[in-house]
């Protein structure tokens, strides 16, 4: 049985938009096939939630090889998609300049498989905010069912 959300949805308006896809990457420095968040519906800097959003469409550039005739999103990309939520809720705290990198990923649980055409949100809670690491739990939800589920760590580094 999947663990309750990590945000009650019933408050949130996820066809909202708090930050575009160019607000986002202003904040994070990926470019071309790593701008994977598309928007931010919910932002909530003092619980330090944070929902973001990724359309995955059928033109998207793993769908070719990750499975012909069956694409499903892979558990890495859904995991560089965490990390980079997580990584931009870190840093819409105001307490971070550095780069916030990948650090690794604990807890991790995929429940159900993702596919072109699927609105994939990330639920973002930071739990463990200190000078140079960060930790998030993170659902991924699609369908209204979790999708995902992990801990991941970010570092802070010198830019």
């Amino acid at each position: 049985m999947p663990p309750p959300l990590l945000i009650d949805l019933a408050g949130v308006d996820l066809n909202g938009v708090v930050l575009t896809r160019e607000q986002i990457y202003e904040y994070l420095p990926h470019r071309h096939e790593f701008m994977l968040l598309d928007r931010v519906c919910h932002a909530d800097q003092q619980k330090r939630e944070l929902i973001a959003c990724c359309d995955l469409d059928a033109g998207a550039w793993w769908v070719r090889g990750h499975v012909p005739g069956r694409p499903i999103l892979p558990g890495v990309l859904m995991l560089e998609m965490a990390a980079q939520a997580a990584a931009l809720g870190a840093k819409l705290t105001g307490e971070y300049d550095d780069f916030v990198g990948y650090g690794g990923v604990d807890h991790c649980k995929f429940r159900e498989a993702v596919y072109p055409g699927t609105r994939l949100y990330l639920l973002t809670v930071g739990t463990d905010f200190r000078k140079r690491r960060i930790v998030s739990q993170i659902q991924g939800v699609a369908d209204d069912r979790i999708v995902f589920e992990a801990e991941i760590t970010g570092l802070t580094m010198p830019t």
